[in-house]
């Protein structure tokens, strides 16, 4: 990786959803080798907007970042981060995340995914700047069937949540930007991102949260759903690598290429936590999630050199240690 961030030391990046948890540790990281960061983040309260807070502060340390609170559905915002700055490289990473979430919150997703994504690319465009790297999303790819790793050229015309629906929609635009006017457009398909400073969200963190509160860990579609689970700092590795190839038109897998049931990957978590969960409930599954993940991730090892390295017993350990340290528990 370090020969990745060398490429990016002179430059400019806009890190839009800087005190998220992917843009936090990705702008973390070219921080610490000397990279220029302007980052752009809404603060929304999704979730305890503390967390947000608590990254941002970290952030804030560094003499070459520089942070706009505001959200990208503000067109006259994201003109004036452009006007007042010279970017390189734009790495979208803004959205309304979460899928049951979106179910009863529609309009959330259509100003932040759709609204914020176009008001972004566009101004990216009229200032001349022509590397733009965003997050997609493997939910694109609606329900996989069970030990079929899912690769990029697999027709993604059948989301089952509108979140998916915004990220299908963020490729085909940027598709469009990329065709008519020459821009550098790669999309990143994200697979179940986990790690310290995470989302409270996602199920590692909730399942932690409830077994240390003396909660019963709830299992939707009876613990059958299976994830690619994937450690944030693979993730930011491949991130970086895109950054800095910035290819005129793709669309890549970031996953871990390793697909786990979630009761299995409760063991994992035991061990993390030292001890065995004993209250478990066992639920039907939720409108919108999607039953298997499993990442090829054959084409990003060819063009971007990825190359996942921390095994899901191991990240969780680092997340538990972090968590027990953020927490003090």
């Amino acid at each position: 990786m370090n020969k990745y961030i060398e490429q990016l030391r002179d430059k400019i990046i806009f890190v839009t959803g800087s005190a998220g948890f992917i843009g936090f540790h990705l702008a973390k990281k070219l921080l610490e080798s000397g990279v220029n960061i302007i980052g752009l983040d809404n603060f929304n309260d999704y979730y305890d907007s503390s967390l947000k807070e608590a990254r941002n502060k970290i952030l804030e340390e560094f003499p070459n970042f520089k942070l706009y609170r505001g959200d990208l559905a503000d067109l006259e915002l994201v003109e004036s981060v452009f006007k007042d700055n010279k970017i390189d490289k734009v790495c979208n990473l803004a959205a309304q995340a979460g899928v049951r979430y979106s179910i009863t919150n529609p309009n959330v997703y259509i100003q932040s995914n759709l609204v914020g994504f176009a008001n972004l690319i566009q101004v990216a465009k009229e200032t001349g700047v022509k590397d733009f790297i965003y997050a997609s999303s493997s939910s694109v790819y609606g329900n996989g069937s069970e030990g079929e790793a899912l690769a990029e050229n697999k027709n993604t015309d059948t989301p089952i949540s509108l979140y998916a629906a915004t990220k299908k929609s963020n490729e085909l635009i940027a598709h469009v930007y990329s065709n008519n006017f020459g821009m550098n457009c790669t999309g990143l398909r994200f697979f179940t991102v986990y790690g310290p400073f995470g989302r409270p969200d996602m199920a590692y963190f909730s399942f932690t949260n409830d077994v240390l509160a003396g909660k019963t860990v709830k299992f939707f579609n009876y613990g059958k759903n299976r994830r690619d689970f994937t450690y944030i700092d693979d993730i930011v590795s491949g991130i970086i690598s895109a950054l800095v190839h910035s290819y005129h038109y793709e669309i890549f897998n970031l996953g871990n290429s390793n697909t786990v049931e979630f009761l299995d990957f409760v063991k994992a978590l035991e061990n993390a936590l030292g001890h065995e969960i004993e209250d478990k409930e066992l639920l039907p599954a939720q409108p919108g999630d999607v039953t298997v993940t499993y990442a090829d991730i054959t084409h990003a090892r060819e063009k971007l050199g990825f190359n996942p390295k921390i095994s899901i017993e191991d990240g969780m350990l680092k997340f538990m240690d972090w968590y027990k340290g953020y927490y003090k528990v």
